[in-house]
């Protein structure tokens, strides 16, 4: 059980409580959870959180050994990645039959869940394949696994400054009909809070979109839901009515500031498609703190993931 509160008097007070109901033992100071180890550095007002051990079991399970030669980002441009991959004769079936695939997924779709959004896109691909994975499919999810050997130490990062402000700030942007089998387009999002990210997602659209503008606003209308849900923290606001024309609603009541941004400050293309090396780190750690920047833990600033194509800011205020 892991306990969080401003208030010390209010732990030491529930922590009580539980005791007189349940045998239980206090560990003190929260350093691990589900796979995730917590790193503070109060001088510096820091909090981080990774799955480095986590991850090397992962890598350990699936043949990455030291031999094995690491990439620089998630996911290559030359993956071409679509049904027509899946196996087509007895002995390709055969052998991905023998092939752990859905295990390999499983376990990063895991590590992308809970720190590592830099993984969304290239993971929400490879997982559109494990009723029926091919040789190519499997190719993919080890050039996965060779990233994850190479930034293994990389987590989250949460920081106290006043300069980020208070507020939530929210990156979206899409990449049009990018899906080979069903040319289906791409929405993906970040949103970030004290310089890290809290929530991000990388999917397909429910629907094919006839334009870039109707990609766009489909786009859109997901980060603003997401960025609703956020503010109330409230799950009916998961099913707000989806017409496209709910955004212009929400931004005319002032809930929501929309804000075009320029192609190499948004985050969020990195969660929509494959990007080169250079691009996918062009924003340094010297830049000011957009949401998928991505440190070491307690804050060893010598790995980040950015995105690169133009893409809309979504933010507001925790008032």
């Amino acid at each position: 059980m892991l306990i969080a509160s401003k208030s010390k008097d209010e732990i030491e007070k529930l922590k009580t409580q539980l005791n007189q109901e349940f045998e239980m033992k206090d560990l003190g100071e929260a350093k691990k959870i589900l796979g995730m180890e917590i790193c503070r550095d109060r001088a510096r007002g820091k909090v981080s959180l990774s799955q480095k051990q986590y991850l090397k079991k992962v890598l350990q399970q699936f043949g990455m050994t030291e031999q094995t030669k690491p990439v620089s980002t998630p996911l290559a441009s030359h993956f071409k990645l679509s049904t027509q991959l899946s196996p087509s004769t007895d002995a390709e079936r055969e052998y991905m039959l023998q092939v752990l695939y859905s295990n390999a997924v499983g376990s990063l779709m895991y590590a992308m869940v809970c720190t590592r959004p830099d993984i969304s896109h290239a993971v929400g691909i490879v997982s559109r394949y494990m009723h029926n994975p091919g040789k190519g499919h499997w190719q993919a999810v080890k050039w996965i696994l060779r990233y994850i050997q190479k930034t293994m130490d990389v987590g989250l990062l949460f920081e106290r400054d006043d300069t980020l402000g208070q507020g939530v700030i929210g990156y979206v942007d899409y990449d049009y009909a990018g899906d080979l089998d069903k040319r289906r387009s791409t929405t993906g999002y970040v949103f970030t809070f004290a310089g890290g990210p809290i929530s991000w997602k990388s999917t397909l659209q429910s629907t094919v979109a006839l334009s870039t503008t109707e990609a766009e606003y489909m786009a859109i209308t997901e980060a603003v839901k997401e960025a609703i849900w956020l503010q109330v923290y409230h799950a009916r606001t998961k099913h707000i009515d989806v017409r496209f024309h709910f955004v212009r609603e929400i931004v005319d009541d002032g809930k929501i500031l929309l804000q075009k941004i320029k192609t190499a400050e948004n985050p969020a293309d990195m969660l929509t498609k494959v990007v080169t090396t250079i691009k996918y780190y062009e924003l340094g750690p010297d830049d000011p703190p957009y949401a998928a920047k991505f440190y070491d833990c307690c804050g060893a600033e010598d790995a980040d993931a950015s995105g690169c194509t133009t893409g809309f800011h979504v933010s507001y205020d925790d008032e």
